[in-house]
């Protein structure tokens, strides 16, 4: 029995499971779920509305990076229950792809919340993917990677088959949730370290903590379909992909430089990018592929910021413990 298109699987049956490690993802999931309502941005709006908390650097910044999530969560969303869902036919996984896509969900009312609470132009949040070049080029990027998938004819009946499935999954777990939500991440929790946006910045902290173990589930996945398909895992195929997410850390870095050009709070540009290299070689290695850059973690504290074993719940004003959640890995 296979992970991918297996016919004689039924999504009803999903005991007994074959694939602990999705079972695993899921319930890390559920440990850490949550809803951007929970999170008050009472201090947000005073701070957005006032006229000396601010710099016009950090409100671009923070427009830019609502702009860049509104539009990728919606993409990453697409995938999942278009191609990944279709394909993927175990139980256990299908069963952690359901709660991702209800994460995505999440996230897209999560910049929904926001621009409703700083009365933000969603007109001008939501249309960035076609008005700033940088974000432009990444969701060109992504999507670009998926035409042959996302035909509704494409079947998996052969090796190049599997290849063009791998390069799918590559493309949005590793590129899409691996490498380009990572600078907007630390640009935001370095906003929120500076008790500037703190709303804002806990509910990036959440959706930092989904997307880690999204991407943990993605690269599971992919070595998964490689151990089961040795023959799809050639030094071209490896080299390919290999080529791809470097482009993609270009591309990061590109859209860095643009979203915060002149640095960040003792942050300068160069940090942002050599941050996104760190995270690159990771996720290279996650899929055991080599490291590329070399590159130390300039932002220790980003793992810090959300390994946490509880958070306050501000409508109840309790704490909520996260007893999986908070052992994982963030970065």
């Amino acid at each position: 029995m296979s992970i991918l298109s297996n016919n004689s699987t039924d999504p009803n049956k999903i005991l007994p499971m074959t694939y602990m490690w999705a079972r695993d993802h899921y319930k890390d999931g559920v440990a850490n779920n949550w809803t951007p309502e929970e999170i008050s941005m009472q201090k947000d709006v005073e701070q957005w509305k006032s006229n000396n908390v601010l710099s016009e650097v950090e409100r671009r910044m923070i427009l830019w990076n609502l702009g860049f999530f509104s539009t990728a969560e919606s993409l990453t969303a697409n995938n999942i229950v278009l191609t990944v869902y279709k394909h993927v036919t175990n139980p256990e996984a299908r069963q952690y792809l359901l709660r991702q896509a209800y994460e995505e969900a999440v996230h897209t009312d999560t910049f929904i919340y926001c621009c409703d609470t700083l009365g933000l132009d969603p007109d001008y949040i939501y249309n960035m993917y076609e008005t700033i070049p940088s974000i432009k080029q990444k969701d060109d990027f992504v999507v670009d990677l998926t035409k042959s998938i996302m035909d509704p004819n494409f079947a998996i009946n052969s090796t190049e088959d599997i290849k063009k499935f791998l390069h799918d999954v590559v493309g949005y777990y590793v590129i899409m949730e691996g490498v380009f939500f990572y600078a907007g991440f630390a640009m935001m929790l370095a906003l929120k370290r500076q008790n500037k946006m703190i709303g804002i910045g806990e509910q990036f902290e959440y959706i930092m903590r989904d997307e880690s173990i999204h991407l943990a589930f993605g690269c599971d996945l992919i070595n998964t379909i490689k151990e089961e398909n040795p023959t799809v895992w050639t030094e071209d195929f490896k080299s390919d992909i290999t080529n791809l997410i470097i482009k993609a850390v270009d591309f990061e870095k590109e859209y860095a430089y643009d979203a915060c050009p002149n640095g960040l709070l003792g942050i300068n540009p160069e940090q942002f990018c050599e941050y996104v290299e760190y995270i690159a070689d990771r996720r290279l290695e996650r899929i055991n592929l080599g490291k590329h850059y070399g590159s130390e973690n300039p932002f220790p504290w980003m793992s810090q910021s959300v390994d946490l074993s509880k958070e306050k719940n501000f409508f109840e004003t309790r704490v909520t413990e996260y007893q999986t959640a908070g052992s994982l890995d963030w970065d």
